[in-house]
This record gives C-alpha cells, sequence and structure tokens, in this order.
C-alpha cells in the first residue's frame, strides 16, 4: 500500500500530460460521431488491462492482437481528427503569454460570455432581409493566424452596424470571412480553405470556404446567402439544423461556451 502511494514527481507529470492529451482528444471529438468510436476503442483497451492483470491469456492475447492490429484502421478513422490535432499544435503560439495560458483554460472553469452572440445574429437578420452575402468565423480552442494574416487585420468590438457594413456590398471589406475572437472582429477579406467535399451545387464559395475551415480547425461558422438570404451556422465541416433564430442564438453560445 505504501509504495502504491509513493508518488514521484515525474509520476504526476506523467499522470498531467495523459490528462492534457485526453482532454484534447475529447475536444476534437466532441459533438461528432468519432467520439462514440473513441469511447468504443477506450472500453476495449480498459478490458484489455483488465484481463492482463487477471492473467486471462487467452482473451488477453486476442485483445492485444486487436489493438495492436487495429493501429492503421484507426489512423484511417480518425483521419480528419489527427489532422486537426497535428494543425492545432502547429498553429498555436506558445510564445504569447495569452495564448498560452488560453491552451491551458481546461484547468479553470471554460466559460466564454464576452461573445456578443444576440447582435451577431442580429446583424445576420439584417443581412439576410436585404440578401447580403456575409461569411462570419468564431474562433475557439485554436489559434487562426494561419488565415487571418490573409485578410486585413482590424481590432474592433462587434456591434450591428459594423458587421452591417463590412459586409455591405459596395464596402472594401466584403469579399471574404470575417474572423471574431471572444467579441473582437480580428481580420476581415480573410482567405478560407475550401472543402474538397461534395456540396450541392446551390451552395457557392462562402459554403464551401466555411465547410473548408471547420473542417480544418475547431471554428464554427455564419453565413448569409447573397442569393436567398438564408442563414446557416456550420460546425465540424456539416451543416447544423437549428429551428428558428433563437435556437441558433442558444446552440451558438454552447458551442462557444
Amino acid at each position: 500500500m505504501l509504495d502504491f502511494l509513493d508518488f514521484s514527481f515525474l509520476d504526476i507529470l506523467d499522470v498531467v500530460l495523459v490528462a492534457v492529451l485526453l482532454y484534447y482528444i475529447y475536444k476534437l471529438l466532441r459533438g461528432t460521431v468519432a467520439i462514440n468510436i473513441f469511447i468504443g476503442i477506450t472500453i476495449i483497451f480498459l478490458i484489455w488491462k483488465i484481463t492482463q492483470v487477471l492473467e486471462m491469456q487467452m482473451l488477453s492475447g486476442i485483445l492485444g492482437t486487436l489493438i495492436g492490429g487495429g493501429v492503421i484502421a484507426l489512423i484511417i478513422v480518425f483521419q480528419q481528427e489527427i489532422r486537426k490535432f497535428l494543425l492545432m499544435l502547429g498553429t498555436t503560439n506558445f510564445s504569447s503569454k495569452r495564448n498560452f495560458l488560453k491552451q491551458l483554460s481546461f484547468l479553470k472553469n471554460e466559460v466564454n460570455l464576452e461573445t456578443d452572440v444576440e447582435t451577431i445574429i442580429n446583424a445576420c437578420e439584417s443581412m439576410s432581409k436585404s440578401k447580403t452575402g456575409a461569411l462570419i468565423v468564431f474562433e475557439r480552442g485554436q489559434s487562426l493566424e494561419f488565415v487571418s494574416t490573409t485578410g486585413d487585420s482590424m481590432n474592433a468590438e462587434v456591434n450591428q452596424p459594423l458587421l452591417e457594413s463590412i459586409f455591405f456590398k459596395n464596402s472594401p471589406l466584403h469579399d471574404g470571412a470575417t474572423i471574431i475572437r471572444n467579441n473582437t472582429i480580428i481580420a476581415t477579406r480573410v482567405v478560407l480553405p475550401l472543402s474538397n467535399k461534395e456540396l450541392p451545387t446551390r451552395f457557392g464559395l462562402r459554403h464551401r470556404a466555411a465547410v473548408g475551415i471547420t473542417e480544418k480547425t475547431d471554428a464554427l461558422c455564419i453565413i448569409v446567402s447573397e442569393e436567398t438570404g438564408k442563414i446557416s451556422y456550420i460546425k465540424d465541416g456539416d451543416f447544423v439544423f437549428y429551428e428558428n433564430i433563437f435556437s441558433l442564438v442558444e446552440t451558438l453560445k454552447i458551442d462557444l461556451a
């Protein structure tokens, strides 16, 4: 019993690093079908470890072979999530204290109440009525610096007149995407990576760009169609269904939390 309680600094560090890894895996898979696959794999792994402790050699051998030979299959199944994880590591600016602490925000109660979702959706509703095309990207855990540098830098607090003026068809800023971090517009006229996914012909470049950035990062996107005025919400590379504007506001608040 005393040996079990004899923890060294490396043991504590090992536990912390595993916790961080599991947190990021959960963050990438949260809200996707892949989370169910991950849970299933975790259960199989735990059963395998239990059979090893109980010295159940036959079952332990079968599960060990299954897990050992399934690495390639896992890479194929989680290809998109692995890509997101590597991109997240590659784009995190650890030299910035603010961004570094943001990456460790899971150590405290992770609640983001700063983004004025109601104002943003009201602006989208107004642009929808006038069929003004818009593409708004919400930065979450992963930095979007690698795309924001393709546009014009801005540091302005979110407000409805500003958003509507940015996407006004005669405005020099209306082309491309606008990126919002918390409640600040950090960039406009941003060029986003396009998705290779097959989309219906009714969707244009705005929708393809929104799908592309949400496939590669954990960002969220709101689109106002210039042709129909319809407001679309995209997360994890998929269109998210919502019943009405009120449910869209609540869904966006939850996803930004």
